[in-house]
């Protein structure tokens, strides 16, 4: 672990740092914010995000950049290593009045150099669709807050879909809208669709489709976070409950969970096979989380406040090569699912992806992801085989891990979790994200189109045309009709007949005490405690954003600086004045 000095270097912005593959550096004319370049008084404001998409034109420059401040939202040519940020001319500039963007994300299916969509989701519940080049709004939904009051957490498209997309709030509820449909004058009437431990699922009413096309309702407290799987067939959902719940989002199934050290889980990501699943939140930790096994295998410690932001590095990520290894599944399992109206691509088997057998272990693997937290720190993490494939237990062996106590379960037998449903598991990814989309997120990567397989929803919304309240769903047991309500937002007014056992969803309170020790939360001497690689201060302000691109690193604080970080050798300094080296230099020298 990569320890800091006396007091006065505590409180140093770090420009550089060093890991195994060499020196990142902090490129201080690449960085982007408000024209002006003034740091934003972030006291009372939504979190600055950032997302990325490229646009595949033919100039070679098709990456952009989309980022909010305040109630400002801003899109940019993005230089990255290249060359220089020019903070002159934005492609487009929006002013909101009476309401905050909190969170936004690009359609990369759909992008070109004439066009692009982009959510953006707000603090008064709404969402915009927009096109930032065009410079046209197209759609708003939810205007009128009937759907939903709360503020917008988390807005992305489902992946390999054009027109559909989900939107997380605070209320704890999420919903599925699609691009092409309306919002009812009126609240939506809801029935439900499929209900579990802590999570309900609805369908909305009508005698046309509208949106919501869907509504679930998950955990106690705001939904902060949600990441699709790299293959899309798997949603992670983290909560101010401190629960970590993996669906499937086809089959409307919940795969797993995982409960917090203490406080909420504020952020959540995927390994780029889909094997692994790192959260972050309020008790200052990383957990890495196995699909497979539906158990903690590690945490990390390394930040001295809550976790705002983890990522995994698809590029940093390494597999020994070997003979490749054959799948375990079936031949169900490659099939892709026609749900939703996707039709996914085929995409090339990554390395990682041979070495999807649970039975089998690869030759040398190591997962490295990224965290950043209020407390302006950096850390980078090294995910390696002694954690991921222990043989018998470990004393305190000090390498960039911190091995406790590293006997593993079989795979599959992970405890008595009332996540899993005891079926055949599918791994939720095989193949790792190209390098291109870029996005908060792990791009979404594409499975092979054999086939389609039943689900709950299965041609429910396929074409974006068929109505929930009509379809004929095998699992679904009983049908409930809804009575008017006002505050649809609230999981207690959806209906009358239902109400009683739908509250059971919400009045359901896990307690602590009780996880502590168990599979869903187990003990700190249970589980192997990673320490960071790298843990540096390189801001001001609580840092917010941190996305692994292909020739860098992209961190953000609430002051609304956008920083790039060049990865070892690449840094093309003919891009950069003489004087620009000069100083870049300088400060670079000066740390």
């Amino acid at each position: 672990m990569a320890t800091e000095g006396g007091g006065k270097e505590m409180n140093e912005i770090k420009t550089q740092f060093t890991t195994r593959e060499g020196l990142y550096k902090l490129l201080p004319h690449s960085e982007y914010s408000r024209p002006n370049r003034v740091p934003f008084n972030s006291q009372g404001s939504n979190p600055v995000r950032v997302s990325f998409v490229n646009l595949n034109d033919q100039s070679g420059n098709g990456d952009r950049l989309c980022f909010n401040v305040g109630r400002e939202l801003y899109f940019y040519i993005y230089k990255g290593v290249r060359k220089a940020a020019d903070l002159s001319k934005p492609i487009d500039k929006r002013i909101y009045k009476g309401t905050q963007p909190t969170c936004h994300d690009f359609n990369h299916l759909t992008a070109t150099a004439e066009s692009v969509s982009l959510l953006v989701g707000f603090s008064a519940g709404q969402v915009q669709l927009i096109d930032p080049i065009k410079k046209e709004t197209s759609k708003l939904f939810n205007e009128e807050r009937l759907i939903d009051k709360s503020r917008v957490t988390c807005v992305k498209w489902v992946p390999g879909s054009e027109n559909l997309f989900l939107v997380a709030h605070s209320s704890g509820n999420m919903y599925l809208y699609n691009v092409e449909h309306t919002c009812g004058t009126t609240a939506p009437h809801y029935q439900l669709l499929k209900q579990g431990e802590s999570f309900a699922v609805h369908t909305c009413k009508s005698k046309s489709t509208r949106n919501p096309l869907l509504k679930w309702t998950v955990g106690e407290g705001s939904l902060n976070e949600f990441a699709f799987s790299p293959d899309g067939k798997f949603l992670a959902c983290v909560s101010q409950d401190g629960f970590l719940r993996v669906f499937n989002f086809d089959s409307v199934e919940l795969h797993g969970t995982m409960k917090s050290y203490f406080g909420g889980l504020l952020c959540v990501c995927w390994s780029p096979d889909g094997k692994y699943i790192v959260t972050g939140g309020e008790d200052d930790l990383v957990t890495v989380w196995s699909f497979v096994d539906c158990r903690v295998i590690a945490r990390g410690h390394g930040h001295k406040s809550w976790v705002s932001v983890v990522a995994f590095d698809p590029y940093t990520t390494s597999v020994e090569e070997s003979d490749p290894m054959e799948f375990s599944g079936s031949d169900e399992d490659f099939q892709d699912l026609l749900h939703f109206g996707r039709d996914r691509a085929n995409s090339t088997q990554s390395r990682l992806s041979k070495r999807n057998s649970t039975d089998s272990r690869p030759v040398s693997v190591t997962y490295r992801f990224g965290s950043v937290g209020q407390d302006t720190q950096l850390c980078l993490w090294d995910l390696t085989e002694d954690i991921l494939f222990p043989h018998q237990p470990l004393s305190r062996a000090r390498t960039h891990t911190n091995v406790m106590n590293a006997t593993s379960p079989p795979a599959g037998s992970g405890g008595t979790n009332p996540g899993s449903n005891g079926n055949s598991i599918t791994m939720p990814g095989n193949s790792v994200p190209p390098p291109l989309p870029r996005s908060n997120s792990l791009p979404h990567s594409a499975v092979s189109n054999a086939g389609s397989k039943s689900s709950v929803l299965d041609g429910a919304i396929a074409s974006g045309v068929s109505k929930f309240a009509t379809l004929s769903l095998h699992d679904r047991k009983e049908r409930h009709h809804d009575k008017d309500h006002k505050r649809n937002h609230s999981m207690g007014h959806i209906s009358s007949k239902s109400s009683d056992k739908l509250n059971l969803v919400t009045k359901t309170k896990t307690d602590p005490a009780k996880t502590l020790g168990t599979s869903l939360c187990p003990r700190m001497e249970d589980v192997p405690l990673l320490e960071p690689l790298i843990c540096k201060k390189i801001a001001h302000e609580r840092l917010t954003v941190l996305i692994f691109l292909e020739d860098c690193i992209v961190t953000a604080c609430q002051e609304g600086f956008i920083c790039t970080w060049a990865r070892p050798g690449k840094v093309p300094s003919k891009h950069f004045s003489n004087q620009e080296d000069r100083m870049q230099g300088i400060l670079l020298d000066q740390n």
